[in-house]
């Protein structure tokens, strides 16, 4: 049985560390550029929606359906956005990784690499999943980039899958790894990451 709990996550470049109330002056430096969340489901434009959206996190994390980290870069020890463990089901073995965002100084460098490589490695060899999902918007080529470069295989589309916070009915592509593909992508990302990736 997966047992998920709260637990901070660190490597080279990255410390991942479990949700809390405490993170919101960090996370509230960089949370509110517009460009984040133009192709997302939800939005965090105001102090009102961080906290609202903290609280919600915590509650879902408390019924045992979420795991939420914030990401902190290691040699500033700067907050720089979020990742979390969702649609958890341990009877399925199964988790996903999902609603991470990252400030744009800190895009396309190793922090999302890395942050991916801990929790993936969490998943597989600390929780014993057998599949880790991914899924993101359609319009969202620079994260379905980002999902394939972590070494995840697309599986398909789901449409009109979700109702994001403009209105708009979002087309959801799906991605995945299996517990046998762990160790290629494990091999890979290490690799990534000692390129400095």
């Amino acid at each position: 049985m997966m047992e998920i709990e709260p637990v901070v996550l660190e490597g080279a470049h990255v410390r991942l560390e479990p949700l809390a109330q405490s993170h919101f002056a960090g996370l509230s430096e960089v949370a509110f550029d517009a460009d984040l969340w133009r192709v997302n489901s939800t939005a965090i434009r105001t102090a009102e929606e961080l906290k609202s959206s903290i609280e919600a996190m915590l509650e879902a994390q408390a019924s045992g359906s979420m795991l939420p980290f914030v990401t902190i870069e290691r040699a500033s020890q700067r907050t720089v956005g979020s990742t979390r463990f969702m649609n958890i089901e341990p009877a399925h073995r199964r988790v996903e990784i999902g609603g991470t965002w990252i400030a744009k100084p800190w895009q396309r460098t190793a922090i999302n690499t890395e942050a991916k490589y801990l929790m993936l490695r969490h998943a597989f060899e600390k929780l014993g999943c057998v599949r880790v999902e991914f899924k993101t918007d359609a319009l969202n080529e620079q994260s379905q980039r980002a999902i394939l470069r972590v070494g995840a295989k697309e599986e398909g589309t789901l449409r009109q899958h979700t109702i994001t916070w403009t209105g708009r009915a979002r087309d959801s592509v799906y991605f995945s790894i299996l517990d046998r593909e762990w160790p290629q992508v494990k091999a890979e990302l290490e690799a990534k990451l000692k390129r400095g990736r």
